[in-house]
């Protein structure tokens, strides 16, 4: 496999390392609640689409309807979720944010950004240029990601699961 694919000056392996460090960062960020990295996602999640179903959560969030519907209950008894009848379907309940889950969400986007702020003005005035003219680029590629209708990315479960093969 080649980390330039089609454009030689588009080193893809590289951009792939920093997004993951720039990731690793933001995730450990600390927070003043003590919440998991699943349910910082599933509350992230909640915030960026909106209510959903729980069968819509559980192939968002890669998990299984067990798990889901175990942390969903959890979060829901700590006042950070919570359930409500979808308009569209009255037999349906769609899962929410309460206010509290909302500000949770808020108050690290906040750190986020005041941290990426930090960083930035440490950088030099044509590195940030450089940064700010492909912040659009990657917004596409972004949203390109989101509307694919084939997966870009093999899920976990189909790039580590061993399958020894059969005897003949």
């Amino acid at each position: 496999m080649t980390d330039h694919l089609s454009d030689p000056d588009l080193n893809v392996g590289d951009l792939t390392t920093i997004i993951e460090e720039f990731t690793t960062i933001f995730i450990r960020l600390p927070s003043v609640e003590r919440l998991s990295f699943t349910t910082l996602s599933v509350l992230h999640t909640l915030s960026r689409k909106g209510p959903m179903r729980l069968t819509e959560l559980t192939a968002t969030e890669q998990m299984t309807q067990p798990a889901i519907t175990q942390m969903v209950k959890r979060l829901e008894s700590d006042g950070l979720l919570e359930r409500r009848a979808d308009p569209r379907d009255a037999r349906a309940v769609l899962i929410q944010l309460t206010s509290r889950g909302a500000q949770i969400i808020e108050a690290r986007r906040a750190a986020r950004v005041q941290q990426l702020a930090s960083l930035l003005d440490r950088l030099p005035p044509e590195e940030r240029r450089a940064i700010a003219s492909a912040v659009p680029a990657l917004a596409h590629a972004i949203e390109l990601g989101r509307t694919a209708e084939l997966p870009l990315y093999p899920r976990p479960s189909e790039v580590y699961t061993h399958h020894p093969q059969e005897k003949e």
